[in-house]
């Protein structure tokens, strides 16, 4: 849904000439939406935009509230944040159908059925709103995009209220991002990571139209109803300007690299190393490495999730149960796995690591949270590598009691 604010060099004069002017009886407005594209993230889910073509007047212009500049200050922090400003656009058609036709992506057409006064009304809005002090707006993914913003401009320019068709089956904003995303299993798994429990509350057919393939959908069995109890189809006609023929993985391909597989690979390997700390009883750094690595890159993750949580404005961020198996304090554990001096408190830390993770895959399927099934072996290694480590603690506590017994019975202690 995002382009580079570079493509938005920008509509000439010439638009600014038209822009002031009269649409005659023979314009058009139109709803675009165009399906996914593959060769970015931000475009998995396809994106809208809206189209005014008046031939009389020379008029062929699409307003795309897409655009954003990844040039700007501390733009990855402020991505994170959740205050990312974006931009309306405003492109030629020719040119905006162009770079479609280059990503091999299908566009499709529905004219909107709006009376001259509401065509007049809804260009000007569209223009005033592209203009430099008013075309910026602050994204949110769900609640204000490129495909919620075209749907605000007709509503309010509509003549009359818009009914939608009621959904048909029960969703929530977790369900229509797997869609997008089921063919891009680990873009699904890193989403289900970072939002939270808010993700899996029902939502209305109004909400749903974030995503630019359901925008279309509802638009498409929409009912424009006058103040005279008057009522016409929202839209007029649907074209097909494009036949997308780009590809996602294919199935065997994503199993191979699943983000299931490869949490029982690391669960195996985390069961051998565990395995080799039993047998040389200590002895052998290749756990402690291991354990360093793992905690470490599991704190990294945990930081990213502390951070969306407690700093961002992100919605569907907080709370988040995978906060129970990513979180900071796996960060800071991994440093102090070396400190000799913080031995006992990495005692405590497994304890309280290895108890809530007991707690969190006993109660996995009844948490109020949709968690992807590969957190319960990725979950796993963690809760077995705490466990070993008190286990070995434990374990070598006693033998050294009986060992200190045995010297002193030696001795003659005890006799």
């Amino acid at each position: 849904m995002k382009k580079s604010l570079f493509a938005l060099i920008l509509i000439t004069m010439s638009f600014s000439a038209h822009a002031q002017g009269i649409l005659s009886d023979s314009a058009r407005i139109s709803l675009l939406t165009c399906g996914p594209w593959s060769g970015a993230v931000y475009a998995f889910y396809g994106h809208t935009a809206l189209r005014v073509q008046d031939d009389s007047t020379g008029i062929d212009v699409v307003f795309n509230y897409g655009y954003f500049d990844p040039s700007q200050p501390n733009f990855v922090y402020r991505f994170m944040r959740g205050e990312t400003d974006y931009i309306l656009g405003a492109t030629p058609f020719e040119t905006f159908i162009e770079e479609y036709i280059f990503k091999r992506v299908s566009v499709h057409e529905q004219e909107l059925n709006l009376s001259q006064a509401e065509k007049q009304r809804l260009w000007e809005a569209l223009y005033i709103n592209h203009l430099p002090e008013n075309r910026g707006y602050r994204y949110n993914y769900f609640y204000d995009n490129c495909a919620t913003r075209p749907r605000d401009m007709v509503e309010q320019h509509a003549g009359g209220t818009i009914l939608y068709p009621p959904m048909q089956k029960e969703q929530t904003y977790r369900d229509l991002l797997h869609e997008c995303l089921s063919p891009y299993p680990w873009n699904k798994f890193g989403v289900d990571l970072v939002i939270g429990a808010e993700a899996d509350r029902p939502i209305d057919v109004r909400a749903r139209m974030f995503i630019p393939s359901y925008l279309k959908e509802s638009f498409e069995g929409a009912t424009v109803v006058k103040s005279d109890s008057v009522s016409y189809p929202l839209v007029k006609s649907t074209t097909t300007l494009l036949t997308g023929t780009n590809q996602a993985r294919s199935d065997r391909e994503q199993a191979l690299c699943s983000p299931l597989i490869a949490a029982f690979a690391l669960l195996l390997i985390t069961i051998i190393i565990s395995a080799i700390q039993y047998v040389k009883w200590n002895k052998s750094r290749i756990h402690r490495v291991f354990d360093t690595i793992l905690f470490g890159v599991y704190g990294l993750g945990g930081l990213i999730i502390f951070f969306l949580i407690f700093f961002s404005e992100h919605p569907a961020t907080n709370p988040n149960w995978n906060f129970a198996w990513l979180n900071i304090f796996s960060l800071v554990a991994a440093v102090l796995f070396w400190v000799k001096a913080m031995k006992n408190v990495v005692n405590i830390y497994h304890f309280i690591n290895f108890a809530v993770l007991t707690l969190f895959l006993l109660l996995w399927w009844l948490l109020p949270q949709q968690l992807p099934l590969a957190s319960i072996p990725f979950s796993m290694c963690l809760w077995l590598r705490s466990g070993m480590n008190l286990f070995m603690q434990v374990k070598g506590r006693k033998t050294n009691k009986r060992y200190v017994s045995s010297k002193y019975m030696k001795a003659g202690w005890g006799e």
